[in-house]
């Protein structure tokens, strides 16, 4: 779905328009991942819940600032991670995952067969 080598760069949201292998459209109308924010919503919000409770756990007297700190530079360094991945999300729940080029190249073919008879 994405360019390779942009995942920590600039241009980690970038996206191919199509699939190189079986050419889907990765973008089917406009505005279509606007959903996927609140898959990004869900994983924040996971990872704050995991950041107060492990810091309850390690560290005697938790504060605001340290939270908040903390919390500050796992959502910023996770962000390209938890974009694309709340982007690949969302497009799953609606377009069926055919699986890896190779194994989806060789069911067409036999598709083709069968329907050329």
């Amino acid at each position: 779905m994405f360019p390779a080598g942009t995942l920590y760069s600039r241009r980690f949201a970038d996206m191919n328009t199509h699939c190189s292998c079986c050419s889907q459209n990765f973008e089917p109308e406009p505005g279509y991942y606007y959903g996927a924010m609140f898959v990004s919503y869900a994983f924040s919000t996971a990872i704050f819940l995991a950041v107060i409770f492990g810091l309850s756990l390690f560290v005697k007297e938790v504060t605001t600032t340290m939270v908040f700190m903390t919390i500050l530079v796992i959502v910023v360094g996770l962000l390209p991670v938890t974009f694309r991945l709340s982007r690949a999300l969302w497009i799953n729940i609606f377009i069926h995952y055919e699986g890896p080029c190779p194994s989806f190249a060789k069911n067409k073919i036999g598709v083709n067969r069968l329907n050329n008879g």
